[in-house]
């Protein structure tokens, strides 16, 4: 049975081949992810599963890197690095300063 992500052979439009500005948040989320993978805290095949076990409305709501941070997200809290208390916390700290970038 194929996943809700799986477009292998079906029609979806042209592919935009261009590269294209990133957004200062989407930079850090890759940085994030180069991170965490070099202190073993998270591999790909965790990041991919993650993403594609996204629900399907999240999944075509979501951009390339929102994907990839809910799914960074959801690797630590089930690894443990991280609590979704702290992670609560850590939002809203975030949000009541506002964005420094």
């Amino acid at each position: 049975m194929r996943s809700h992500h799986d477009m292998g052979g079906l029609p979806a439009g042209p592919v935009e081949r261009t590269e294209h500005d990133y957004a200062h948040w989407e930079k850090r989320v890759d940085a994030l992810m180069v991170l965490l993978s070099r202190q073993k805290l998270l591999r790909v095949d965790e990041l991919r599963r993650q993403i594609e076990s996204l629900p399907p409305d999240a999944y075509d709501k979501m951009t390339y890197y929102e994907r990839w941070i809910a799914a960074i997200t959801r690797v630590l809290l089930e690894r443990g690095v991280l609590t979704s208390d702290e992670l609560g916390r850590r939002m809203a700290e975030v949000q009541a300063k506002g964005d420094p970038a």
